[in-house]
């Protein structure tokens, strides 16, 4: 398998830090050309629009903008290693194009493990769901689907599921428990498996990033993008594409 080089940049307020990180990844020439470093996430956003990286070293908790909120305004994803103080933040970083989660102070063997990854990933998308060849059946209305999510496992009916979000390798599938709690599970399948799977007279594409239950949603606006803002039963709010608005408008008319 031929190795791409990543460009990267390092983005971290602390001077030490970040300098000690570029010098660690000096190491790793072969693997990532560093392009260059910012303190803060307005710097960086200035750089990653100049520069287009492949990959970003993120801290999370800067002055101003944090990491999570960076990457909420950028107009591409790049891959992501997280590098922070702070353990809790883990599982929100799926939300992401995440390809590793490196706890400060960073070893040299945690700084190799992530860089492995970078090299491995495209391997592993050759034979992992993806790479599945025998088509499943779309559900019906009436299937239950299992979900094994850590230790914690779940039996949903379609119509309790309100909305799946794209995480990268993962999906997330926020659902409601019969007490009417909203809760959500990871799933390690692509959105583009999951909808294949779905009954189209209740799930609807709503963009790259949303796939939405049409029963689910509670109001609909029109968007400052020139789509449609759409509100879910959970209040959640999800943006739908200007290409998917004609559709949507299609669906829900008379």
């Amino acid at each position: 398998m031929s190795k791409t080089k990543q460009r990267a940049l390092v983005i971290e307020d602390s001077r030490l830090a970040r300098e000690g990180l570029v010098r660690m990844l000096g190491a790793f020439t072969e693997q990532i050309e560093v392009l260059g470093q910012a303190d803060n996430a307005e710097n960086a956003r200035v750089l990653i629009e100049e520069l287009r990286p492949d990959l970003l070293f993120l801290d999370i908790h800067m002055p101003g903008d944090s990491g999570f909120e960076l990457l909420e305004k950028l107009a591409y994803t790049p891959r992501i290693v997280f590098t922070t103080a702070f353990s809790e933040h883990a599982i929100r970083s799926f939300d992401f194009n995440t390809v590793d989660y490196l706890l400060k102070p960073i070893s040299p063997l945690r700084l190799a493990q992530a860089v492995a990854k970078l090299s491995a990933e495209p391997e592993l998308a050759q034979t992992g769901p993806e790479a599945e060849t025998e088509p499943k059946p779309v559900l019906d209305l009436n299937s239950k689907i299992f979900i094994k999510d850590g230790d914690h496992c779940h039996l949903l009916a379609l119509p309790s599921i309100l909305y799946i979000e794209s995480c990268k390798n993962y999906v997330r599938v926020f659902f409601t428990q019969p007490a009417g709690e909203t809760k959500s599970a990871y799933v390690k399948k692509s959105l583009n498996q999951i909808e294949e799977r779905l009954p189209t007279q209740l799930f609807f594409r709503a963009s790259r990033q949303h796939l939405v239950n049409l029963q689910a949603i509670k109001g609909i606006a029109e968007s400052i993008r020139e789509g449609f803002e759409i509100t879910m039963i959970d209040g959640k709010r999800l943006e739908v594409s200007r290409r998917n608005a004609a559709e949507l408008k299609e669906l829900l008319s008379f």
